[in-house]
C-alpha cells in the first residue's frame, strides 16, 4: 500500500496552501493598513481581485483550512505511525523509504498550523483587541 506513503505530502501542501490562503486574504492586508501600508493593500487588491472574495468568506475559508490541517494533525500523528507499524506504508523500502517523507510531512505542517495561527490572530482576534484598548 503505497498509496498512503504518497497521500501524506499531498495533504501537508494542501494544508500548507490552505492556511497561505488564510494569510493572504485576511491577515496581510490587516497588518499591512494597521501599519499605515493602507496604498500597499489597495494596489494589492488591484493586481489580485480575487483576494476580496477570499475576504469576503474569510469564516469559510479559515473552517476549511482548519479542517485540512486538524485532518492532517491526525493523518500524521495518528493513522502514519500505525500504518507504518503495520508495514502497509513504506512499501518495499521499510522504514529508511519513510523516514525523510515522514520528516518533510512534519515540517510543513507545523509551517501550516503556525501560518493559520498567525492569520487567525490578525483576521479575527487583533481587531477587537485593538479596538478594547
Amino acid at each position: 500500500m503505497i498509496a498512503a506513503n504518497r497521500r501524506s505530502p499531498l495533504l501537508d501542501w494542501i494544508s500548507l496552501f490552505g492556511s497561505l490562503g488564510t494569510l493572504l486574504c485576511c491577515a496581510l492586508p490587516s497588518l499591512l493598513v494597521l501599519v499605515g501600508l493602507g496604498a500597499t493593500v489597495a494596489s494589492l487588491l488591484s493586481m489580485a481581485p480575487w483576494l476580496v472574495t477570499l475576504s469576503r468568506h474569510k469564516g469559510c475559508v479559515f473552517a476549511l483550512s482548519g479542517v485540512l490541517i486538524g485532518s492532517d494533525l491526525v493523518y500524521v500523528y495518528l493513522l502514519a505511525p500505525r500504518l507504518r507499524a503495520r508495514g502497509d506504508a513504506c512499501g518495499t523500502g521499510g522504514s529508511i523509504a519513510c523516514d525523510p517523507v515522514t520528516a518533510t510531512s512534519r515540517v510543513l505542517l507545523w509551517i501550516s498550523l503556525a501560518v493559520y495561527a498567525v492569520g487567525f490572530f490578525t483576521a479575527f482576534l487583533l481587531g477587537p483587541m485593538l479596538t478594547l484598548g
